[in-house]
């Protein structure tokens, strides 16, 4: 396509008509006005925080649940009522929501209470101080704002990752020391174990209060993407079945409404593209391979080094009839692990990491047991053969090793 026709096409795509009213109402950051099948744990979230309009310090309070399962939608959600409730009475309430996947934030404890300072409008620079003088600078700023402030640390489970559960201890203790200020923690993630991994008077300052979020069934999904796709397309451009069997989809992926929304709006991409005025059937199972190889290629480039080493050895080891054992790629994986200058794990951590994928979706482990004489898994690679030469090229360069 030349320059003059590819001027000419975009000329023609901005006078083209669009099946799209607002697509921004699919996508993750969208606050719908009403949160459909959430009423119960929006009021929990409202019995727990509204002390803080009296003036009271409100407990802290854990949530979790599956990815998708609104969460994040239904704290935001909360998070404004609060706000505008407070501005109308002149309340002294500061909410602080922070997503702790972000790198810049989560990757030292230093990070996160310099960002939580900046919020509370204090100038701290974003390296070069002692992390003891940065809690220090934010502690006096809580003081001198003589207000009650409620931190919201969405996705928690990566910062403790990262940092350990000290920077959750150093936070819920300051309470102590504050006079005529208060400091609440919101904690949100999608682990429902993270408790389980904390010391236990981390555990028992953060989890006062503890809600936890089912996941959406597919009358539930549907009622969603139904009410999203009136604001979202025009009339009558979603066809027959297509919010069912979109609804289905994410019902089997654990109820994930995020999963469902993105769905329906590739779907839709993928009509106006073929300039279809009805987003049909046909359009959501390529809208589903669509993002099936975008979250794989995903998966492969934002997993740790170990991860990208063991998914490597299965994709290296020797098959017999399309399936390896898990002893044989433990065997490559050790031979690997040189090259790419990591110390080995044992032999169960690879294991555990091999579970990991297995759930992922990106290889299926059956187990196969030889009675008294132990048992291993039978490892077959779920990657579509149309990937792998991707998937291979991802891992051998994130490693630094020679393409082969």
């Amino acid at each position: 396509m030349g320059d003059r026709n590819l001027s000419d096409f975009f000329q023609s795509y901005i006078k083209k008509q669009s099946i799209f009213i607002n697509k921004k109402v699919l996508q993750d950051q969208h606050t719908p006005s009403e949160i459909l099948h959430r009423k119960e744990q929006l009021g929990q979230i409202a019995s727990v925080l509204a002390p803080c309009l009296r003036g009271e310090k409100p407990s802290n309070l854990f949530i979790y649940g599956k990815t998708g399962t609104g969460k994040t939608l239904a704290m935001k959600y909360a998070q404004g009522e609060l706000e505008s409730v407070a501005k109308d009475n002149n309340l002294p309430l500061q909410i602080i929501y922070t997503n702790c996947k972000m790198k810049k934030i989560a990757a030292t404890e230093y990070r996160l209470i310099a960002e939580l300072g900046r919020a509370l409008g204090v100038d701290i620079p974003p390296t070069g101080l002692p992390t003891d003088e940065v809690y220090n600078i934010f502690f006096n700023r809580v003081v001198q704002a003589k207000a009650l402030i409620l931190v919201i640390l969405d996705e928690i489970d990566v910062l403790v990752a990262k940092n350990s559960d000290e920077v959750l201890y150093n936070l819920t203790r300051m309470n102590a020391d504050l006079q005529g200020a208060s400091l609440s923690i919101i904690g949100i993630s999608n682990d429902l174990r993270f408790t389980e991994l904390l010391d236990p008077r981390v555990r028992s300052s953060l989890s006062e209060e503890e809600l936890v979020f089912p996941p959406y069934n597919a009358v539930q999904l549907q009622d969603i993407l139904r009410k999203r796709s009136t604001e979202a397309f025009k009339t009558n451009a979603i066809g027959p079945g297509v919010i069912e069997k979109c609804a289905a989809y994410a019902a089997r992926e654990h109820g994930d409404a995020r999963r469902a929304l993105e769905l329906l709006r590739v779907a839709g991409e993928i009509a106006d593209r073929a300039e279809s005025e009805q987003v049909g059937i046909e359009h959501l199972d390529l809208a589903e391979d669509k993002i099936e190889h975008d979250r794989m290629l995903e998966v492969v480039q934002t997993h740790p080094k170990q991860h990208q080493v063991v998914l490597l050895s299965m994709l290296r080891s020797p098959t017999h009839q399309g399936v390896v054992q898990t002893g044989t790629v433990y065997d490559t994986y050790r031979e690997l692990c040189a090259p790419v200058g990591l110390r080995p794990l044992t032999q169960r951590r690879v294991s555990d990491i091999i579970g990991e994928f297995d759930m992922l979706g990106i290889i299926n482990a059956k187990v196969h047991s030889f009675g008294r004489y132990g048992r291993t898994r039978n490892i077959s690679v779920q990657i579509p053969s149309s990937l792998l030469p991707t998937v291979n090229a991802i891992l051998q360069d994130a490693l630094h090793l020679p393409r082969i």
